[in-house]
């Protein structure tokens, strides 16, 4: 197989990735976006579908979510695909796609006939609206059909069941980007990802089809958080469901009797966060990646796109994968600018990754402008000693028009490292708390020590500190920075 994809046709902004990575029954299967196509390999084969059954040809997008199940021998795929796609090209500074051709869709691959079947596919064909795209695939064995969230789009959006002959139902008409399963339950993240992001979680019963609606709680260090955009797939470990969002992680079971807390997790004040790419159950844990550069404005034309622009396009760090197995919380790769996809392979893991993210507003290109890889690492690397690591943080930030700063920032995890520092270089005398917790479960709150700030340079030890370490400065500093050293 080819581990490398350099820029090639594909309108859309930015961007895409290598999505989907599914290994089932000796195929292993993932779709390039935005080039749309959807690759299958075998130990003797490769076959590449280029979406045909949908719409004409050229086609170009495929999936920018994970949305990928397997039952039995089969391989079901989702997304969005243009079919065909139609650029509209750099007129007056402006260049952007035409929707009409717009499906949200959902495929079936036979492992065993190597043969792909169109499912279900959905367009309003409107030039500059889109039915809500498939971001997420549960099958629900009880009823044998396939759960589907969808939240990016403008209508059509929420839970659908879907049965595997192409009848579609509407479950939940709350827009929802991610879901998992916990015991006979499917839990939905529901909001706006690009606006609030997560609002509150629902909870579908399999069997009866009911519904149950759980609020999030506070975070374990006592801070606000603010935009958690629903990440990379909800995964269900130790009965509690892992909701993963930008600033950290939701955990809990109310069924047990543990509300919804938020544990903060490279929490700054940037975009960074585990979007677009996919959560792994792995060795009774979960992997997932936290990606410094996944969206992002690319010229802004406006004020507030301005300030959007900023928020999007500060790198505070690299792109880190990160292993969950309360109470402890690990770094275990470091990468550049995204990672899109994750899988486990004979004893490797598999790493799609991606130089450059994707962009809005007017700046769309006839073809996709990264360059993909995936990077095949061995399964060890969960019990070896973490790489080396460091983020530069800003103190505070501009953001929708107020200010933030003096909140609660960071959500470091020092498991496995033999040093860890915080530099602060301050423009004035401040105070600052060190916040203390884990993934211990059920959750406790966290243990909190405090330190004085002078101007200048600030050299913080936190060897003397364990699990999680999150930091809060009494007031807002808008010319600081804060420097995190792991190694």
């Amino acid at each position: 197989m080819n581990y490398r994809y350099p820029p090639r046709y594909g309108p859309e902004w930015g961007s895409g990735g290598i999505y989907g990575l599914r290994f089932h029954n000796g195929t292993l299967y993932f779709t390039l976006a935005f080039e749309g196509e959807a690759h299958f390999i075998t130990e003797d084969s490769h076959k590449i579908y280029e979406f045909e059954l949908v719409g004409p040809r050229p086609t170009s997008g495929g999936d920018t979510y994970n949305a990928v199940e397997v039952v039995d021998e089969y391989i079901y795929f989702g997304g969005w695909v243009h079919a065909p796609a139609k650029y509209r090209g750099k007129g007056e500074g402006k260049a952007t796609i035409d929707f009409s051709n717009k499906y949200s869709h959902v495929h079936e691959y036979d492992t065993e006939n190597q043969e792909v079947r169109l499912v279900w596919k959905e367009s309003i064909h409107h030039p500059s609206e889109w039915a809500g795209e498939v971001s997420d695939i549960i099958y629900n064995p009880y009823t044998d059909e396939l759960l589907l969230a969808r939240e990016d789009g403008h209508t059509n959006l929420g839970v659908y069941s879907l049965s595997r002959n192409g009848r579609i139902r509407l479950l939940n008409d709350k827009p929802s980007a991610k879901g998992c399963q916990m015991h006979d339950l499917a839990f939905f993240g529901i909001g706006k990802n690009y606006r609030k992001g997560l609002e509150e979680i629902h909870a579908l019963d399999m069997i009866t089809e009911r519904w149950e609606v759980f609020p999030l709680g506070e975070s374990l260090d006592g801070g606000k958080y603010i935009q958690p955009h629903l990440g990379g797939n909800g995964v269900s470990v130790n009965n509690r469901v892992f909701a993963f969002v930008r600033g950290g992680v939701f955990v809990g079971n109310p069924h047990n009797d543990e509300q919804f807390a938020f544990v903060r997790l490279f929490d700054f004040y940037t975009f960074y966060a585990p979007f677009r790419v996919n959560a792994l159950p792995i060795g009774g844990g979960i992997l997932v990646g936290f990606n410094a550069h996944h969206d992002a404005y690319y010229r802004p034309r406006t004020q507030e796109e301005m300030i959007y622009h900023r928020f999007t396009n500060t790198i505070p760090g690299p792109s880190v994968l990160v292993y969950f197995a309360p109470p402890m919380v690990k770094i275990v790769g470091v990468f550049g600018a995204r990672i899109t996809s994750i899988e486990k392979v004979d004893g490797k893991i598999l790493v799609a990754t991606n130089t450059t993210p994707n962009v809005g507003a007017l700046d769309a290109t006839p073809f996709d402008t990264g360059n993909k890889d995936i990077f095949v690492l061995p399964e060890k690397i969960l019990q070896e000693k973490p790489p080396a690591v460091s983020f530069s943080v800003p103190l505070a930030f501009p953001s929708e028009g107020k200010r933030m700063g003096a909140g609660v920032f960071g959500g470091i995890p020092l498991d496995g490292y033999d040093n860890a520092r915080l530099i602060i270089k301050a423009s004035r005398d401040n105070r600052l708390k060190v916040y203390e917790y884990d993934l211990a479960l059920p959750l406790r709150d966290a243990d909190v020590e405090e330190f004085d700030i002078k101007k200048g340079r600030n050299v913080i030890d936190l060897r003397t500190f364990s699990g999680i370490v999150s930091f809060e400065l009494e007031s807002e500093d808008f010319s600081g920075v804060a420097r995190i050293e792991l190694w």
